[in-house]
């Protein structure tokens, strides 16, 4: 029997017409540290193991279908204050899912691309602060 090898870190690259506009988003509004500068493509850190990486493309969509960039936190309250003081508009405010058992919120980035966040309230979620692992 073969071993699955280990994963050590994701990455979710999306594309983008604007790539400093987006830089600027990600750095200043959402304060992500950039992990890594690539020239045609930036790469912000979300945990230690989790980034989030937006590549220059001429033929980025003008308004992104099908895609929602989740950020897990139990503070989606204080995420709501937090992007309000950062000038956020906030598409949706902190709202209870009963259908996913959830708390979130939702706003948009400056490619259009939908950012929830969200804390999962099932406590069979592997949540890192619970100890617990996939």
């Amino acid at each position: 029997m073969v071993l699955r090898p280990t994963l050590d870190q994701q990455v979710t690259f999306l594309y983008t017409a604007d790539l400093e506009q987006t830089a600027v988003f990600y750095r200043e509004v959402l304060q992500l540290p950039l992990a890594l500068d690539q020239g045609a493509c930036q790469i912000f850190g979300v945990t230690r193991q989790a980034f989030v990486g937006f590549c220059r493309h001429l033929d980025a969509p003008a308004q992104p279908q099908g895609v929602i960039l989740t950020l897990v936190s139990d503070q989606v309250d204080a995420w709501h204050d937090f992007l309000r003081a950062q000038g956020a508009a906030i598409e949706k405010p902190p709202t209870h899912n009963a259908r996913f058992n959830i708390y979130h919120l939702f706003l948009r980035d400056p490619n259009g691309y939908l950012i929830e966040i969200q804390q999962f309230l099932d406590p069979a979620w592997p949540s890192v602060r619970r100890g617990h692992d996939i």
